[in-house]
């Protein structure tokens, strides 16, 4: 995008978290944003707020792990709005339990949102990307998409899936020079209601991120152009450590908490 302003964007899960802090932040600097959720109630606390701010922020309830409702949105975005330039796939949920503790409704969901829905909006909205020759595709995987974490098996298998989608397609729309760019995002954990109780053992290299911190990383990432987001900077060292052996990968790994992480984690609460 050469200028955001008055650029249409579209973020899923963006009625609260960090999906609301870049909506707000990126209407703020004058683009158009629309956003999916499940929460009715707070996309119409989003939208009155953009209302008192004079900002052209809208929200529209859709189950992105439905790829019909995905299809009939897109579909009525795209003729009242027109072509994205900008998609974020927000959307997220965590189980938080081991294996055989969550259910196989709680493993279908987290495959469907953090995985399935990837393709479903990606798909529904990159026909007009290509035939404009511009656009970006951010993709909010995680930290959990580099390494495996227990108690995390659901969900940091939807986020490696999530890290290789992105990747796979900044690779594919690289080669045929469409002018599009795929982003992904790795962020450790962050201290928002989805991630309740969790614990670094090293807070000062690797902190439980502050929502606004990421939100902010994310909107660089769109302005810069940037293809890959990971933070914080101690995350990079898995790269590092992959060569070695397993057992001394998985002994580092216990050294850092990475395993310890999820003893007292609680989760949003209903």
């Amino acid at each position: 995008m050469k200028t955001l302003k008055n650029s249409l964007a579209l973020i899923t899960g963006g009625a609260s978290g960090i999906g609301r802090l870049v909506a707000q932040d990126l209407a703020s600097r004058g683009m158009r944003v629309r956003v999916w959720d499940l929460n009715a109630s707070g996309i119409a606390q989003l939208s009155s707020w953009a209302i008192g701010e004079g900002l052209d922020l809208r929200g529209t309830v859709c189950n992105v792990a439905d790829r019909h409702a995905v299809a009939v949105s897109a579909r009525a975005l795209i003729d009242a709005d027109g072509e994205l330039d900008l998609l974020i796939n927000n959307a997220g949920v965590v189980s938080g339990q081991g294996l055989l503790e969550t259910s196989d409704e709680k493993i279908e969901l987290t495959m469907a949102v953090n995985t399935m829905a990837l393709f479903w909006v990606t798909k529904a909205f990159l026909p007009g990307m290509l035939e404009r020759k511009s656009g970006q595709i951010v993709t909010v995987a995680s930290a959990a998409g580099l390494i495996g974490v227990r108690g995390l098996v659901d969900y940091s298998a939807s986020k490696f899936a999530a890290v290789g989608f992105s990747e796979a397609l900044r690779m594919e729309l690289g080669a045929k020079k469409t002018g599009v760019l795929s982003t992904v995002v790795c962020p450790f954990f962050i201290d928002t209601g989805m991630f309740a109780g969790v614990a670094s053992r090293f807070p000062l290299i690797l902190p439980i991120l502050k929502p606004e911190t990421v939100a902010r990383r994310i909107v660089r990432a769109v302005l810069k152009r940037q293809k890959r987001v990971i933070l914080p900077w101690f995350v990079r060292t898995i790269f590092l450590l992959r060569p070695f052996p397993v057992g001394f990968f998985d002994a580092v790994a216990g050294f850092f908490g990475i395993n310890r992480a999820m003893d007292h984690f609680t989760g949003r609460k209903p």
